[in-house]
């Protein structure tokens, strides 16, 4: 066991607490609904960036490169400021969701290099401009340019020519536990001197001003010792930040400026933005001369040579060096930092495959690290939220009825995986599913502690709903959660040879709740046809799905029905699972198999209107919309949704079948007895490849003729993956005429041009990690029943044919080629972007966007959605990037997960 397992085990054992500390501050705060205290729900408005420098937060901290404790208590980040700037860079700066082309957007350069499971190491890299950074530009351009148009970045203003910038980069380094060392190393990429200030800063989370008689904490500087530092007091407990060199320390409070903001008295003499006053302004009485507060920064002035480098070494820390002989900066300091990287090496060299080139090494171990970075501490207390504290103006009473008033139950205090720290500061559902299962790679005790967070009492609803994202907690997202914790099992399994049953149990039970929840809220008819709403994928249908039709009546939704098939099998495999250590568990595994054939045969074929989602002379799934006069019709869009009901598939060894013979009796007389519900199924008689039994809603027609769809190059297969609508719509665009209204369906390979869900995402024709995973998955699953005797022709016309198993590794290799460079030296996620692309100080470093181009895989949409495209970290493990295909692979992938 390496040193960074080790540590990973004593956390384990609650024996020593390595993740106490860590990258848990938001990147942004500003701009959330938690901040929100609006009539009308306007987030945006209400907090917008101007007010963030200004203003203390209710709920969450942010700020660059930063960290703190698993309570955000005491927070620390990088402060700059380039001497040109109209204020300090506290915090990454971007479009608000009304000021971009697209919706929100992070408007700066940064990347996650590197972090161990429990922080133990990390390594953050920040691009920090010369010339005054365009806020205006930025703000004005993208809101002149319409939504058909692309998204004006900061590399288009020119604030990066010649290189005029600064490389800031940040890394930590735990000696122990509560003993974390801090570089800071800024060079000057520029061809002439520049000058920079960096004022790396700590505070307190304001838990004071709201009125719940929560102690004030307090900083001052420390007195009396050979090293600069500030001493930091909470509730009895102290800390130490020691400052190498002789910094000017500031201090101020961590109060609202509402003299500024409000035009009323503050009620204390120094507020938040009392130090960027100082330095910017140069207004002394900013600061407090008694060198006291709530908040603090070592200011450090630098004047840097082209190329010139200079390092700032600090130290946060429970340690009191007054009592000691050593100095904060003794040699201890630059051995722990190397020990720590050695360890971080160490630890990732028995993840990462050596046999993947050294890019494919980079982008993987880029991939985790953005994963762990991506962690934040996440408070939300709903019933708080929609009645106001004590010390404050009560809000406007709309909001009693308005946003997640049904959901007073939340209460979120937790540090939680998020799927993009900037753009989405707060968790959704069925993307920590997806991140849950990269994350398990490297902690897969972190993993099933996020999958258990969410189904708690204080999360999940009374009634079995998960909560879905701030912005509608009431939302639906696909129902992944079990698929999600049956692939964490297998991994752990796998690798520790040892399975957590007392983890499975556990969701398990909870997660019957929120099967009940699904069947009966989302099975308008009890026809076993469910519908949903958005379920995650924003625009892909011709109405927003997630409000009233404008038709009335309601949607039969393929994607719904199948997303629960795939469900039921989940929860299966689960219960056979656990059934084989008690037998009671084989009659709810009878139970869900009852429920999957239900499901499945109302996708085939549902009653006497012979109207089912499937249709058989297109050979494809589609929506299906009835209206309230009686009549339906299916909505023809090749999307998607059409190709979510591979995802229903699900393999039983012989084995399993001898050692639960009450399952076995139930299912055979019932393949026997109802041959009403199971004749258009997968058969699930005859035996397979290893005498296997196949469960699925497509039966070998249908999955051929899906794939012919699916594999064509012309309709959903691009060089990058699976295309979220076919390209068939390029040229014949789905329309449909409701009311004197046109609604239509074009095929979009970019940014969206549509309004619906605020039009920061776009599924219709770009590429997206979660789809690609799961298809990739269940093709893995379907050869493992069907074996090397079934072949498709890859790609569709091509007149090659391959197995399942090589389909699958073809689009995994299709996928992960979005980051690694071809033989022209490009990384086809950077697309034009030159810079990107061959400067020798940026073309290593990678970007985890949220899709993808459907023709050249350019990144789009968030640009730090290292969260489920994370998952090519996954995909390279298990499928590399060179061509080969190993039986023993094909078994062990789709066996231990």
């Amino acid at each position: 066991m390496n040193a960074e397992q080790q540590r990973l085990q004593q956390s384990r054992d609650r024996i020593r607490h390595w993740k106490r500390w860590g990258p848990y501050l938001a990147e942004r705060a500003w701009g959330t609904v938690r901040e929100d205290y609006s009539a009308q729900g306007t987030a945006w408005d209400y907090f917008p960036h101007e007010h963030a420098r200004s203003r203390a937060y209710r709920w969450n901290e942010d700020g660059i490169a930063g960290i703190c404790d698993r309570h955000q208590l005491i927070c620390f980040a990088l402060v700059l400021w380039n001497e040109r700037d109209p204020i300090l860079k506290e915090r990454l700066f971007g479009l608000s969701g009304p000021e971009g082309n697209h919706g929100e957007d992070v408007k700066e350069y940064y990347f996650y290099l590197d972090s161990t499971p429990t922080h133990s190491y990390m390594k953050y890299l920040y691009k920090y401009p010369h010339a005054a950074f365009p806020y205006r530009e930025l703000v004005e351009e993208n809101r002149r340019r319409g939504a058909s148009q692309p998204e004006y970045e900061l590399l288009d203003t020119g604030v990066f020519e010649q290189d005029r910038y600064f490389d800031v980069t940040v890394e930590y380094a735990k000696a122990d536990v509560e003993d974390i060392l801090v570089k800071i190393t800024a060079i000057n990429r520029g061809p002439d001197p520049a000058r920079l200030r960096l004022l790396p800063t700590v505070w307190f989370r304001n838990v004071w001003s709201w009125g719940y008689d929560q102690p004030r904490p307090s900083l001052h500087k420390l007195a009396g010792a050979g090293t600069a530092g500030v001493e930091l007091e909470h509730a009895g407990n102290q800390h130490w930040l020691y400052c190498d060199g002789a910094p000017e320390l500031l201090f101020t409070e961590n109060e609202t400026n509402c003299r500024l903001l409000f035009h009323s008295p503050n009620t204390c003499d120094f507020v938040k933005d009392g130090i960027n006053d100082y330095v910017v302004h140069g207004r002394r009485e900013g600061v407090n001369p008694q060198q006291v507060g709530t908040k603090a920064a070592a200011h450090y002035s630098l004047e840097l040579a082209s190329g010139g480098v200079a390092t700032l070494r600090l130290r946060l820390t429970n340690i009191d060096f007054a009592q000691r002989a050593a100095s904060p900066f003794g040699p201890d300091f630059e051995r722990t930092f190397t020990q720590r990287q050695y360890e971080a090496d160490e630890f990732y060299g028995h993840i990462i495959p050596r046999d993947l080139s050294l890019d494919a090494q980079q982008v993987m171990r880029q991939g985790l690290a953005g994963m762990l970075w991506s962690k934040q501490f996440y408070h939300y207390v709903v019933k708080q939220w929609l009645d106001g504290d004590p010390g404050q103006p009560p809000p406007p009473q709309e909001r009693r009825l308005g946003r997640n008033h049904e959901w007073t139950h939340l209460y979120n205090a937790d540090v939680i995986s998020m799927p993009d720290k900037w753009e989405y500061p707060w968790y959704a559902a069925w993307d920590l599913a997806f991140h849950c299962v990269a994350l398990a790679l490297v902690d897969s005790d972190f993993a099933k502690e996020q999958l258990i967070l969410l189904l708690r009492e204080w999360y999940m609803h009374p009634n079995g709903q998960l909560p879905a994202y701030e912005w509608a907690l009431g939302d639906v997202n696909p129902p992944v959660h079990a698929w999600a914790a049956w692939r964490v099992y297998k991994i752990e399994k796998k690798r520790r040879g040892k399975g957590d049953r007392e983890f499975l149990e556990r969701v398990f039970h909870k997660l019957l709740l929120n099967f009940t929840w699904w069947v009966n809220r989302k099975d308008a008819e009890g026809r076993n046809v469910f519908q949903g709403g958005f379920l995650g994928l924003d625009n892909i249908g011709v109405f927003d799905r997630s409000q009233p039709l404008p038709t009335g009546g309601y949607l039969e939704q393929s994607d719904g029905t199948s997303w629960m098939a795939m469900y039921t099998l989940n929860l299966l495999a689960i219960a056979l699972e656990l059934a084989s250590e008690e037998p009671a568990y084989e009659d709810v595994a009878s139970k869900f198999w009852e429920h999957f054939i239900y499901i499945a045969s109302a996708m085939n074929h549902m009653g006497a209107d012979g109207v089912g989602l499937w249709d058989e002379n297109d050979g494809f799934f589609y929506d299906v919309l009835r209206l309230p006069s009686g009549e339906y019709f299916p909505l023809k869009i090749r999307s998607a949704v059409g190709l979510i009901p591979l995802f229903a598939v699900e393999t039983l060894e012989p084995e399993l079948l001898e050692r639960m013979r009450g399952f076995k009796r139930r299912l055979d007389w019932f393949v026997e007895n109802r041959p009403d519900l199971t004749s258009n199924l997968a058969c699930m008689r005859t035996l397979g490849r290893g005498e296997r039994r196949l469960f699925s809603i497509v039966d070998r027609d249908k999955l051929t003729r899906i794939l012919r769809y699916m594999l064509d190059e012309r309709e959903f297969l691009s060089p990058f993956g699976i295309r979220a609508l076919s390209q068939f719509h390029r040229d014949h665009p789905y329309e449909l005429h409701v009311n004197g209204t046109l609604h239509r369906v074009d095929y979009e390979p970019a940014e969206s041009t549509s309004g619906i869900f605020g039009g920061n995402s776009n599924w219709r024709g770009p590429v997206w990690f979660p789809i690609n995973f799961l298809l990739i998955e269940s093709l893995q699953k379907f050869h493992h029943y069907l074996g090397d005797a079934y072949q498709v022709e890859y790609p569709t016309g091509s007149g090659k044919m391959l197995t399942l198993w090589q389909v699958a590794a073809e689009l995994s290799r299709r996928v992960t080629r979005l980051f690694l460079r071809a033989g022209d030296g490009r990384r086809p996620v950077y697309g034009p972007a030159e810079k990107f692309q061959a400067d020798p100080h940026w073309r290593d470093l990678v970007l985890f966007y949220e899709y993808f181009h459907g023709d050249t895989g350019a990144g789009l949409g968030a640009s730090h959605q290292t969260g489920w495209t994370g998952l090519v970290a996954k995909l390279l493990q298990q499928s590399g990037e060179k061509k080969r295909v190993r039986e023993t692979r094909a078994a062990d992938a789709v066996s231990a997960g």
